[in-house]
């Protein structure tokens, strides 16, 4: 089995509780994040849908998650939102859009668990128009080289049991993937940021 199908695996086992993980992520970074999108939008990693209900009501997304039982828990929150949203099961790594389609890509607490994030990030950088922006929240390993030892020494359980990697060097993934950081917010020491990218076309 693929790591990509392990860890859609136990996203599926875990979507009925993953409030419980959704929580950690504040309304406010959310509402921040997403103040002032606009027009075509890709959500990568929709989850629960959290974000739905913040999109502005002339926005277009699309959202895509891999776990089915994830999109299923997603599509209960659509009532919630004012956006126009489509739904699709689909893999960050391999995404079914043509070029330079979209205004916008927002993920939120996603390439923690993508098994090639690289990979990933390359298809955002594919997809996003070139005056596009990139906005994301997400963990990574902290700056601050005792508490990212005690994050590498404790990865392998969160991989194993959720499919969630607490120590990734996010930064230097974005970089390899040819990504501009264009605003870096540090929200939770610098283990919690907000980044706002653009694609170096």
């Amino acid at each position: 089995m693929s790591d990509t199908e392990q860890i859609k695996k136990r996203f599926d086992r875990i979507s009925s509780k993953f409030e419980v993980m959704d929580h950690f992520v504040k309304e406010d970074w959310r509402k921040e994040l997403l103040k002032g999108v606009h027009g075509d939008i890709l959500e990568v990693g929709v989850g629960l849908g959290t974000n739905f209900k913040y999109y502005p009501q002339e926005a277009t997304v699309k959202g895509i998650d891999f776990s089915p039982k994830m999109l299923e828990r997603a599509r209960e929150n659509l009532d919630s939102a004012a956006a126009n949203i489509e739904l699709f099961e689909m893999d960050v790594e391999n995404l079914e859009f043509e070029d330079n389609s979209f205004d916008y890509i927002v993920s939120t607490c996603v390439f923690c668990s993508v098994p090639n994030p690289v990979k990933g990030f390359k298809e955002l950088r594919r997809v996003i128009k070139p005056n596009g922006k990139i906005v994301m929240l997400e963990h990574m390993r902290s700056e601050n080289e005792i508490i990212g030892k005690v994050l590498d020494f404790f990865n392998p359980v969160s991989v194993n049991l959720i499919g969630v990697n607490i120590n990734r060097k996010t930064l230097s993934n974005l970089y390899q993937a040819n990504l501009e950081v264009d605003e870096q917010e540090f929200l939770m020491t610098s283990v919690m940021r907000k980044l706002v990218l653009s694609p170096n076309k």
